[in-house]
């Protein structure tokens, strides 16, 4: 009989032991609600107690946490549509605060941050062409920002850290791309009229210079063909005297027949002479 009622007792016990027992993980911290009131806050990590039944432990993560977004749309300077997406670090600063802004729901968190960050991106990007934004410095345009978000941010008891910009895209539904693929396409066209530009006057020199080598090797080449002439004539000149000196008769000979030959190559000249003409001297035959 006394054991019927010593074991209720132990389960009892057990149970209230269990129930006020909790344990915060290292790199987390917990707070204490006493019948749904805060009573204690940014407990640190190890073992402790609460009262059972009437207090209730929550435990949150305080280590660095990403808290992703979906890509916004912004309107830079120049009134161009561009397509942001990013993500931002952030970690749990003050957790009364966050419990009591948020009642420990990390999505109502992050939804209540979105706006927050996507307004002071906003302020960031209206302020820069398109150029410097895609092309630019991207910590220079988050650097600028940080402190803003985190007033915000405070709020609801985070710290925002760090604040990446993963792409940057033109919408496929702006004139933004057309515009870009026109001015590519500009630049494109000046490079290649200009290196055309170049081509020409590197082939204009090319040819001019061609002409000009061609033009001297010729003047040379005829220069030499006449000093060669001149020379050959002169041989040949030399030749003939030569030749004559030794039988002035064969010489004359020589030079009647290559008359003849020259007066009738065609076969149809006529010539009309005097019989004793010294042209036909050795055409005659005596007897």
């Amino acid at each position: 009989m006394r054991l019927n009622l010593v074991l209720p007792v132990l389960i009892a016990a057990a149970l209230a032991l269990l129930g006020s027992v909790y344990v915060v993980a290292e790199g987390h911290t917990a707070i204490v609600l006493n019948l749904g009131r805060v009573t204690r806050t940014d407990i640190a990590p190890g073992l402790h107690f609460k009262w059972p039944l009437i207090e209730r432990a929550l435990v949150f993560d305080r280590r660095l946490q990403v808290i992703p977004a979906d890509p916004e749309r912004y309107l830079t300077s120049e009134r161009k549509d561009v397509s942001i997406d990013f993500f931002a670090v952030g970690m749990i600063q003050d957790v009364r605060a966050f419990y009591r802004a948020t009642g420990g729901d990390e999505e109502v968190a992050t939804k209540t941050l979105a706006p927050i960050i996507t307004d002071s991106l906003r302020n960031e990007i209206n302020s820069r062409t398109l150029s410097q934004v895609v092309s630019g410095n991207r910590s220079e345009v988050i650097g600028e920002q940080l402190d803003a978000i985190n007033k915000g941010a405070a709020n609801i008891g985070v710290r925002i850290v760090d604040l990446r910009i993963k792409q940057v895209d033109l919408p496929t539904d702006s004139t933004v791309i057309k515009d870009v693929y026109r001015r590519m396409s500009a630049q494109r066209q000046q490079v290649a009229s200009r290196l055309r530009a170049e081509g020409e006057e590197q082939a204009q020199a090319i040819k001019a210079k061609a002409d000009r080598d061609r033009a001297v090797i010729l003047a040379e080449a005829e220069r030499d063909a006449q000093k060669l002439r001149g020379e050959g004539d002169a041989e040949a000149t030399r030749i003939y005297g030569a030749a004559a000196n030794k039988d002035p008769g064969f010489y004359a000979f020589q030079r009647s027949l290559d008359a003849y030959r020259a007066t009738f190559s065609d076969g149809k000249a006529v010539i009309v002479l005097d019989r004793n003409d010294p042209f036909l001297q050795y055409m005659r035959s005596d007897k």
